[in-house]
């Protein structure tokens, strides 16, 4: 009796990780280049999106902004701060601006403005549902819509930019 309950389990299983995998193949073949593929370095551009790594397995967004990146922390501030401060207590030593294929950054046409009056405001930061992703979407569309991971934001940053995303190393 219980062996057959193994096996479906086992089935449902192996289908959910089949949905993922397409799922993450679909969302990888709108990016071109990940954080810290490419080779070029680019000039910061105010709104565009940028991002580094914390500790190997998490990427945190931001809008850059007059020299700044503007950034929904942790304790819910929605803040402007130094490059330098971006990469504080984080492992990544560079920021990554997301660009289409001829190197230059994707740019939303209000996604600077936005960010600028969202300026030290909070907003109840959730790892889940209220996280950097979904503050850097809202700046570029504004739309208040959920987004968990950087790969959802990759992919609706490639949907509203028609185009491929390259993430190449900002000039700062």
């Amino acid at each position: 009796m219980a062996l057959p309950l193994l096996w479906l389990g086992a089935g449902a299983l192996a289908l959910l990780a089949s949905k993922e995998y397409a799922q993450e193949t679909r969302i990888k073949s709108r990016i071109a280049l990940l954080p810290g593929e490419g080779k070029q370095s680019v000039i910061p551009a105010d709104g565009a999106v940028v991002s580094c790594g914390i500790y190997g397995l998490f990427e945190h967004t931001g809008i850059w902004l007059d020299g700044n990146v503007i950034e929904l922390k942790g304790n819910g501030l929605i803040r402007g701060i130094s490059p330098q401060r971006f990469l504080q207590n984080r492992s990544g030593e560079f920021i990554y601006m997301a660009c289409d294929q001829f190197e230059q950054p994707l740019i939303a046409e209000f996604a600077a403005e936005r960010a600028r009056d969202q300026l030290f405001q909070y907003s109840e930061y959730d790892l889940f549902k209220n996280n950097c992703h979904k503050f850097v979407w809202q700046c570029i569309s504004g739309q208040k819509q959920q987004l968990t991971r950087f790969s959802d934001l990759n992919l609706k940053m490639a949907e509203h930019f028609n185009s491929h995303i390259h993430w190449h190393k900002a000039l700062v």
